[in-house]
């Protein structure tokens, strides 16, 4: 009873417009991704890879620039520019939020993709760069390395596209 009462309660404060369980969720994101960043920065040299799989290390290296380091070889401008667009994208995000609270799966992808976008920022301001330390590779070839930020962004944005799909499917 009691549980269902929890959930309801829950389910409510979502659909009525409270961004609280979807910052909770963006929340969640920035405090795991902060907390490995720490971690990986004390015990691993940068750009000293340590062999977890025949296929993925775990590597520190630091990107100043965006996805795929694009624009990392800019002359600093960039670290300002990613800040003010995550910043941007957050205050974006937290609005449709507030006004899409009740469409779940929307949401979550938003959350994730907030606070990924947030865990970036804050690397940003603090350290001038971002710091990446999962590393997947087939042989020689890498793929560049990202951080639990980027994934979280990835999931959001694989789970926007699904959200859209169905939505389409559905008003057919």
């Amino acid at each position: 009873m009691a549980r269902t009462m929890a959930k309801q309660t829950s389910v409510k404060a979502a659909s009525s417009g409270s961004l609280a369980p979807w910052l909770g969720v963006a929340l969640i994101v920035i405090l795991f991704d902060q907390l490995t960043k720490i971690a990986v920065q004390r015990v691993f040299a940068y750009g000293d890879p340590h062999a977890l799989t025949p296929f993925f290390n775990l590597l520190l290296v630091y990107n100043r620039g965006a996805a795929f380091s694009f624009l990392a070889m800019a002359g600093g401008w960039q670290r300002w520019a990613f800040t003010a667009l995550g910043v941007v994208a957050a205050i974006v995000i937290c609005y449709l939020l507030k006004r899409h609270s009740g469409q779940r799966m929307f949401c979550t992808a938003l959350s994730l993709i907030m606070g990924g976008a947030i865990g970036n920022v804050i690397d940003r301001i603090a350290y001038g760069h971002v710091i990446d330390f999962l590393d997947f590779h087939v042989n020689a070839w890498h793929w560049p390395a990202f951080n639990l930020a980027d994934s979280a962004i990835t999931v959001g944005a694989v789970l926007l596209v699904f959200d859209e799909l169905r939505r389409v499917r559905g008003s057919r």
